[in-house]
């Protein structure tokens, strides 16, 4: 269904509306001296025909989510929505086309795999705006009464209702809300119980989303609390799938992140799921995770490099510094996204989130997934914080160098495990787990520095070669590379404190043996 031909960037737009329950007989009062409001324009009636997308299964409508293709009104075209929050959506634009523009088509990609969208739902409203403006005339909000006709389109039904949308303005402050919601409600005007115009009409029309499943296992169970669990990673993986491909700050991270807890759930609670089955799930999730992490790497090494370069008086800056490191940066960070949008685009990335959803659907529950959640969970925690104290005292007996370097990172992923374990057991151990996963996540941060720290030394005489073959000072290179490995050595130090703190006998007794 996807256009081939090349196509513009879809423009973003950040929605902030609320819907309000209303008659043909309702009246909207005078909104003049309502939060700022100095007068209401009235802009006419607009005439909209909106088709509404979605799976035979009604996927995207299960994640909030609508696709439609509208006519008629100032903004036309396509339209995805994502949700942010309550009243809060994000609109991705493109151009009116007879077909899906492929823009829109990859950022539902994670959701629909290889389903169909088809249309779904017609929707014909006849809006009647007014624009609330500021004492210069400026657009504060926009407020239109909808009359609503909606059709079904795979099957039958029909509805139709009027409703009161109010938008605000780019720009203008979020209170303005707050105050004609107060307004209108003094009027008799209440929310609307639907979040959007499709949800509605698919209620109305008597075939709403299905509703979610359990993740699985008896309630009070290992099984259940660890379902929970990979289920929230599994919806992240697929959530930040439409956010990486958006650029949306910190997608990527994220994104990596849920991979990460997965494999680590995994592992962590091998004796509730089957390793048989999860350990070649875990190695596409590595493959993933590996894909999405060239880009985040790049960017945090960046970071780090800039902001030691800031760190620095001019006086110590020699050379071309700054221009090395933003071409070096701008041309990593391009292949980065460059791979990490390739794997996602790939079949290898649908066939592993069909593979999770089967793991959902048809868990591989061992014995002690029947057996009560805390005993469980529990000791699996202590398992892993136990792995973790080896790995940390092995590092520390080491004589600092490359050996002590390799084992402090070592220490890091145990310490990242333990950590992910104790938050996914928090839900049934409470605050011993929220405790111990604070005090780990200290310790894995520190360790997280010090690799970066080491990431970094590799980088810096990586460019401090480059610069000294094309002729520049490699002096401030230099300069850099010692101040990390004193930033390395001064973490070493802070470690045995740090860790004694984490190891606190009554953190692991809390709990339980």
């Amino acid at each position: 269904m996807a256009e081939k031909r090349q196509e513009k960037r879809p423009e973003t737009k950040r929605e902030i509306e609320r819907k309000y329950e209303a008659t043909e007989q309702t009246a909207v009062p005078d909104l003049v001296g309502t939060g700022g409001v100095a007068a209401v324009r009235d802009e006419g009636v607009m005439e909209l025909d909106a088709v509404y997308y979605d799976t035979e299964d009604l996927r995207l409508a299960a994640d909030a989510l609508t696709l439609r293709r509208r006519t008629g009104g100032t903004d036309e075209g396509w339209h995805l929505k994502f949700p942010v929050a309550s009243g809060i959506r994000d609109e991705i634009r493109a151009p009116l086309s007879e077909t899906l523009p492929a823009s829109l088509a990859g950022l539902l990609r994670s959701r629909v795999r290889g389903a169909a969208v088809v249309p779904v739902v017609r929707l014909r409203s006849s809006r009647d705006v007014r624009q609330l403006l500021d004492l210069d005339g400026r657009p504060l909000a926009e407020l239109s009464v909808d009359t609503v006709h909606a059709d079904r389109l795979t099957g039958t039904g029909r509805a139709a209702w009027t409703e009161i949308e109010v938008e605000l303005a780019d720009g203008a402050d979020e209170t303005l809300l707050d105050a004609v919601e107060k307004r209108l409600k003094k009027a008799g005007i209440h929310p609307s119980a639907s979040a959007s115009k499709l949800a509605r009409a698919l209620e109305e029309t008597g075939a709403p989303p299905p509703a979610r499943e359990d993740a699985g296992g008896a309630p009070g169970t290992a099984g259940h609390a660890v379902l929970a669990y990979v289920r929230d990673q599994i919806d992240a993986v697929v959530a930040y799938d439409p956010a990486v491909r958006r650029d949306l700050p910190d997608a990527v991270h994220q994104m990596r992140v849920a991979c990460r807890r997965l494999r680590s759930a995994f592992k962590s609670y091998r004796k509730v799921l089957d390793r048989g089955v999860t350990d070649r799930v875990g190695e596409e999730l590595k493959w993933l995770a590996g894909e999405l992490g060239t880009a985040r790497d790049e960017e945090v090494l960046t970071a780090r490099l800039n902001a030691r370069l800031d760190e620095l008086p001019n006086t110590l800056r020699l050379g071309p510094v700054r221009a090395r490191l933003r071409a070096r940066g701008a041309r990593r960070a391009e292949d980065a996204r460059s791979r990490a949008l390739a794997a996602l685009d790939s079949p290898r990335h649908l066939a592993l989130l069909d593979t999770l959803d089967a793991l959902l659907a048809d868990p591989p529950l061992r014995e002690a997934a029947a057996h009560d959640a805390p005993e469980v969970l529990a000791h699996a925690v202590r398992k892993d914080f136990d792995r973790l104290a080896g790995r940390v005292e092995r590092a520390l007996a080491l004589d600092p160098g490359h050996e002590r370097d390799l084992a402090l990172h070592a220490a890091r992923k145990a310490a990242k495990r333990t950590r992910y374990a104790a938050d996914a057991a928090r839900p049934t151990l409470g605050k011993p787990a929220k405790r111990l996963a604070k005090r780990v996540k200290a310790v894995q941060s520190l360790l997280g520095e010090h690799q970066d720290s080491v990431v970094a030394r590799v980088a810096l005489r990586e460019i401090a070669v480059q610069a000294h073959a094309a002729g520049e000072t490699a002096f401030t290179w230099g300069l850099l590379y010692g101040r990390e490995e004193a930033a390395a050595q001064a973490g070493e130090r802070e470690l045995p404190a740090l860790w004694k703190r984490a190891a606190a006998p009554h953190i692991r007794a809390a709990l339980g043996h």
